[in-house]
């Protein structure tokens, strides 16, 4: 069961990106409700939610499941959210080279819904952009309101 739930140890999430095509779409693409389980490293308890990705292609767009499997790499191991988020959108980042990047991470972290404090159904979110968004059409601020509809 360990090895399973800690099968990303050792592997580099951008790794996971191998179909990579290309491609001179601009405008924005994106990848929402993606579920991931993860394990808290601090506590050693589950953390499991949403995860959602935009990016504006610059000559690069990857196979949506690649994109999937690159947060899978990055959850698989004893983590944090916030490094998780920053972790999986540096792999797409490095990858694609996009003109721009926003991942949005939705957690529930049952070290803080079973123990503790004890508020269930609390969620966190956490944040990630890259790139530069000079000369798109989209700002990070417009490709994170995408995330939210």
């Amino acid at each position: 069961m360990y090895g399973e739930l800690f099968s990303g140890v050792g592997l580099d999430p951008a790794d996971a990106i191998d179909a990579v095509f290309d491609e001179q779409h601009r405008d924005p693409v994106v990848l929402r409700n993606v579920t991931f389980y993860s394990v808290c490293e601090h506590h050693l308890l589950p953390f499991f939610g949403r995860a959602h990705l935009a990016y504006i292609p610059s000559g690069r767009v990857a196979g949506i499941s690649k994109l999937a499997r690159s947060l899978e790499v990055a959850a698989r191991r004893p983590q944090v959210q916030e490094r998780l988020t920053s972790q999986w959108a540096d792999a797409v980042f490095t990858v694609l080279n996009p003109a721009g990047l926003v991942a949005r991470v939705e957690g529930e972290h049952l070290c803080m819904s079973m123990r503790g404090v004890r508020k269930p159904g609390s969620e966190m979110t956490t944040v990630a952009v890259r790139g530069s968004f000079e000369g798109v059409p989209f700002d990070s601020a417009g490709l994170l309101a995408l995330l939210r509809e």
